[in-house]
């Protein structure tokens, strides 16, 4: 994909984003993509391998591999494009004559979206997050998305699958809420944390994209290992989170996984500008389990340090 862009060192350029296509016969089309955030490496890493170890041979119908889908943003190890600060995941449906990272999200909109089938958005949680490995979707515009949304997780396989509408981290503007706006099954992932490998989140990754793909007649003999089964969960969104009232250093109590009830000691923030002062005490206003936690020790005051989900029927 080739997204133009116009800079001091090239009037008439443009940036590179890798798109593999593996196509054979007729069948449904998946959608797959990572690197929507730069510092998140599971998804891309396990989207790198299946497109170097899967043969046209094993597909029926068509894959289509997006590893580095924000380019710029991969490529600096970032979250955001240094082209123009672009969140890609917070400007869809995006903007064919906006910056590149809107000219990206515009492509998968409009060009991508119409071809796909299912859709799957790897991520982890960057720099900022240690976040507990799960899968997430929006609840469906309708009980038959519902119901196809649910198949999908259910075919995924992660540890946890939450349904969320994203209140709080990004909401309808990230590309698998673009995807589920156009009725399509999409889910996206958070697999690792503090912006390096984690094995357990690759391996997640790896087999929970083969068994979509197994699952839904593409790739019908793929090897994968089989399903644990998925617990579903809810996102308690931002009445779950617990935010940084001021800036200092954070000091967490609990761990990702962990159960926690209302009234519950969180950490403490440790002022460095005041060395004298008292350290403000932070609780959990609800009770539920950790999904994330922030990861940096230094934190400024609306630093998110923590939310929660909770079981669901």
């Amino acid at each position: 994909m080739r997204v133009p862009f116009s800079s001091d060192k090239s009037a008439y350029g443009w940036i590179p984003v890798p798109m593999i296509c593996i196509r054979n016969g007729e069948g449904p089309t998946a959608l797959l993509t990572a690197g929507n955030h730069g510092d998140e490496y599971e998804g891309q890493i396990a989207l790198l391998e299946l497109a170097r170890t899967i043969t046209a041979e094993e597909i029926h119908g068509r894959i289509i591999i997006l590893p580095a889908l924000n380019y710029p943003a991969v490529v600096a190890g970032r979250r955001v494009s240094p082209l123009d600060e672009g969140n890609l995941n917070r400007l869809f449906p995006g903007d064919a004559n906006g910056g590149p990272t809107a000219m990206i999200a515009h492509y998968v909109e409009t060009v991508l979206f119409p071809l796909s089938d299912i859709v799957i958005d790897l991520h982890s949680g960057g720099k900022s997050l240690d976040h507990y490995p799960v899968a997430l979707a929006r609840p469906g515009l309708n009980p038959e998305t519902t119901t196809k949304i649910r198949a999908l997780l259910e075919a995924f396989g992660a540890p946890y699958s939450v349904v969320t509408t994203g209140e709080g981290g990004g909401a309808g503007s990230t590309l698998y809420a673009a995807a589920e706006q156009h009725g399509i099954p999409a889910l996206t992932t958070e697999l690792g944390s503090g912006g390096t490998l984690s094995a357990h989140g690759l391996s997640i990754a790896k087999n929970g994209v083969r068994r979509v793909l197994k699952a839904y007649g593409i790739a019908p003999d793929v090897a994968t290992a089989e399903s644990p089964g998925t617990k579903f969960m809810r996102s308690l969104s931002r009445t779950g989170s617990v935010y940084a009232p001021r800036g200092g250093f954070f000091e967490p109590f609990v761990d990702c996984g962990e159960n926690v009830v209302e009234g519950q000691d969180a950490g403490l923030l440790h002022s460095f500008e005041d060395p004298l002062a008292e350290p403000a005490k932070l609780v959990f206003e609800i009770d539920g389990v950790v999904i994330c936690r922030r990861f940096p020790t230094l934190t400024e005051r609306g630093d998110c340090l923590y939310s929660l989900m909770a079981e669901t029927s």
